[in-house]
């Protein structure tokens, strides 16, 4: 569960992907000592103390018309607006400029916490020369994002402003999200569930901006519906039109239990539904597959067995999501969804007793033995499910590096077979077992 969004401003060539980079232990962005590397967005999630929040590595502002400059600006305006907390990076061999200046008006008109990082102060000197930043108006924090110097204090002083998490609104109820690239039928399908024009309708991509929560009713159960903007192809993103799509749909899959991952029956499946659907998957949440406008779709007793073929081919990673058939704007099969969406939530929230739990494990072992590997072979001792929503199981073994990904993949289909299942993906994690 994300805690909150830090976004990560400045002028440019102050260090910003090198601080990026450093808080996620990875080369995310890419680093170099040129203005403007950084043009678009990008994103990664960090975990801090108790804390797990979205980072965001933003394009560098600068008064000059510089390349991109606009959009730079643009970017960073959206960067901004998301934040719970931003992160203000300054050069502190250089001085402060008016560009930093600039920077620090706009930021003090956002009302958002602020957290002034000097960079570049690799010795005490240059320590030292930080106090011409309070100008800012921020308090500065020294630090050489290079070397990791002072980013753990950046990083507490970042979780200490970070708000409370907000308690769900939405308790007891079943919230799903339906995702899918602009113009597939979200809308119309929300409406459908509403039995109301709820959501603006059109046939021009981008109509919705925004995530829209609406709760309802059906079968004396409470549910959320939340549609979400199309996610267009990132090479798009830079239109003011979009500047929130992507983010917040990920936020929306963030809040949901089941996402409903919408495919364009009249044009068929393309590159894009399998990034929309990866989003779904990667965050370990139930997915259900819809087949959208059924209805526009030249079919015979065949059609359908056909296409569900080519669903499974093509989105082989979502070999456990179930698939449904709709026509939302005719209102055709939608009755489907919802035992579906039952059905996944309760998979969701499936436990599974430990010893139950071992028993389909020790005889998995022993309809199939592990294969031995440079004259090892793995051995799992005993298992536990230790996390539902998303469910994560622990496999305790002699050595984790003798767990083939053909053998996981092997016990998690045995316990598919024992348990169903269906919607949920499984994470499946090798421990060495202590003595």
């Amino acid at each position: 569960m994300i805690d909150g969004t830090i976004a990560v401003v400045g002028r440019p060539n102050v260090g910003k992907s090198t601080l990026f980079n450093r808080m996620l232990e990875q080369r995310l962005s890419i680093v170099e000592d040129s203005p403007g590397v950084t043009r678009d967005r990008i994103y990664g999630d960090c975990q801090w103390l108790s804390k797990t929040f979205r980072l965001i590595d933003t394009g560098g502002i600068q008064l000059d018309d510089a390349p991109f400059q606009k959009e730079i600006n643009a970017q960073v305006e959206i960067a901004v607006e998301e934040a719970d907390v931003i992160i203000f990076i300054v050069n502190g061999q250089e001085g402060l400029t008016n560009d930093d200046e600039y920077i620090a008006k706009l930021l003090r008109k956002s009302k958002k916490p602020v957290v002034l990082a000097v960079n570049k102060t690799d010795d005490i000197a240059m320590i030292n020369n930080i106090y011409e930043f309070y100008k800012l108006g921020f308090e500065p924090i020294a630090l050489s994002a290079s070397h990791g110097i002072g980013v753990g204090d950046l990083l507490d002083k970042c979780v200490e402003l970070m708000p409370d998490k907000k308690s769900d609104a939405y308790d007891g109820m079943i919230k799903f999200a339906i995702i899918g690239r602009p113009n597939v039928g979200k809308s119309s399908l929300t409406n459908a569930f509403l039995n109301q024009e709820r959501v603006i309708v059109s046939n021009i991509e981008g109509t919705t901006r925004d995530a829209i929560d609406t709760v309802f009713n059906a079968n004396d159960k409470s549910y959320v519906v939340i549609d979400t903007a199309g996610i267009r192809r990132r090479g798009k993103i830079y239109e003011n039109i979009e500047k929130y799509s992507v983010l917040r749909a990920k936020a929306a899959i963030d809040r949901a239990d089941v996402i409903l991952v919408v495919i364009d029956g009249e044009k068929g499946i393309i590159e894009q539904d399998k990034h929309v659907a990866g989003l779904a998957h990667e965050a370990l949440k139930g997915v259900i597959i819809v087949y959208n406008k059924w209805d526009l779709v030249e079919k015979d007793e065949k059609t359908m067995s056909l296409i569900e073929n080519k669903i499974r081919t093509e989105f082989s990673y979502l070999d456990y999501a179930p698939i449904a058939f709709t026509s939302a704007k005719n209102k055709q099969r939608i009755n489907t969804l919802l035992p579906l969406i039952d059905l996944v939530y309760q998979n969701v929230n499936l436990r599974i007793k430990t010893n139950v739990l071992n028993e389909v494990i020790m005889d998995a072992q022993l309809s199939n033995p592990p294969k031995t590997h440079n004259g090892k072979r793995l051995k799992i001792y005993y298992a536990s499910q230790v996390e539902t929503a998303p469910c994560v199981i622990v496999l305790f073994v002699n050595d984790p590096e003798l767990m083939h990904f053909s053998y996981q993949r092997y016990i998690e289909n045995k316990l598919r077979e024992a348990f169903g299942f269906e919607g949920v993906p499984i994470k499946i994690i090798a421990r060495k077992k202590e003595d």
